[in-house]
C-alpha cells in the first residue's frame, strides 16, 4: 500500500497528469453551484410547505421568526455541501478521469502489462452508480449513529472509504484484467485496497489537500491494482512453467537421443 501511495505521488506531478488534478473537484463545485442557483427557491418553498403541515409553522409565524425556515435550509445546505461536492468529485474521477489516468500510467509504468479489457465504460458507470446508491443507503441506515460522538467521528471516514474502494478498484483494473483476474486481485489485495480507501477518505477531509485527493486516490488504486495484477500473472506463468517442465525435459531427452 505504501508503494502504491509513493508511486501515485510520483505520477501526480507528471505534467500530463497534473493538468487533470483540479478539474474533478472544480467541476463538482460548479455543478452544485448551478443546481443551488436553479433550485434554491424550490428548496425554500418545499421546506416551507412541509413545515406548514406541522404546528411548527404556526409557532414560528406567531412569534415573528418565520425567517428561521430559510436559515435552517441554509444551515442544512452548508452541512451537506462539502460531502456532496466530494462525492460528486469522486464520481467524476471514477467515471471520466480514471480511463485517462490508466492510459497514462500504464504507458509509463506498466508498458508490458497486457490489456485484457475485462471491464468497460458502461460497467464502470454501473459500478459507480451502484456504489453511490449503496453509500447513500448506508448513510441513511446508520443515521442514528451520528448522534453518538465517538462513532460520528469515524463514521464518515469508514463510509467514504467504502465508496472510494468500490468505485476505484473496478476502474483501476477494468482495462487490463479479465473478470477472473479482477476477482482474484480483489480477494488477495482486499485489505490493501480498503486501506487506500481509508487514506483517500482522510485526505478528502483536509482543506486544500482535498483539491487533489480524487485524482491522487485514483492514481494510488491504479498503481496497487496493476502491481497486484502483474504479480498474479507472473505467479501463474511460473506455475504453468513448473507444470510443463517434466514434459519439456522428456521432449529434450528424446530430441537429444
Amino acid at each position: 500500500m505504501i508503494d502504491a501511495l509513493t508511486a501515485a505521488t510520483r505520477s501526480l506531478f507528471r505534467g500530463r497528469i497534473f493538468g487533470l488534478v483540479l478539474w474533478p473537484l472544480l467541476g463538482s463545485m460548479l455543478l452544485w453551484g448551478v443546481l443551488i442557483y436553479l433550485f434554491w427557491g424550490w428548496m425554500l418553498t418545499t421546506l416551507d410547505t412541509v413545515t406548514a403541515l406541522t404546528p411548527v409553522r404556526d409557532f414560528l409565524v406567531e412569534y415573528g421568526i418565520g425567517w428561521i425556515v430559510g436559515s435552517a435550509a441554509l444551515i442544512i445546505l452548508l452541512i451537506l455541501m462539502p460531502t456532496l461536492v466530494v462525492l460528486t468529485a469522486v464520481f467524476i474521477t471514477a467515471v471520466i478521469a480514471m480511463p485517462i489516468l490508466i492510459n497514462r500510467v500504464a504507458e509509463q509504468d506498466y508498458p508490458e502489462l497486457w490489456r485484457e479489457k475485462g471491464g468497460s465504460f458502461l460497467g464502470g458507470l454501473w459500478n459507480s452508480c451502484a456504489a453511490l446508491l449503496a453509500y447513500l443507503a448506508l448513510w441513511l441506515l446508520l443515521l442514528p449513529l451520528w448522534l453518538i460522538l465517538p462513532v460520528a467521528a469515524f463514521l464518515p471516514i469508514l463510509l467514504n472509504a467504502y465508496l472510494n474502494t468500490v468505485m476505484f478498484r473496478y476502474d483501476a483494473l477494468a482495462e487490463h484484467a479479465t473478470a477472473d483476474e479482477y476477482r482474484e486481485v480483489k480477494r488477495r489485495a482486499g485489505p490493501q485496497l480498503f486501506g487506500l480507501g481509508v487514506v483517500a477518505a482522510i485526505l478528502q477531509l483536509i482543506p486544500l489537500v482535498n483539491l487533489v485527493s480524487p485524482v491522487y486516490s485514483g492514481l494510488s488504486f491504479i498503481h496497487l491494482g496493476l502491481t497486484e495484477l502483474q504479480k498474479l500473472r507472473q505467479e501463474r506463468q511460473s506455475d504453468s512453467l513448473l507444470l510443463d517442465e517434466p514434459q519439456w525435459r522428456s521432449h529434450g531427452k528424446n530430441y537429444q537421443g
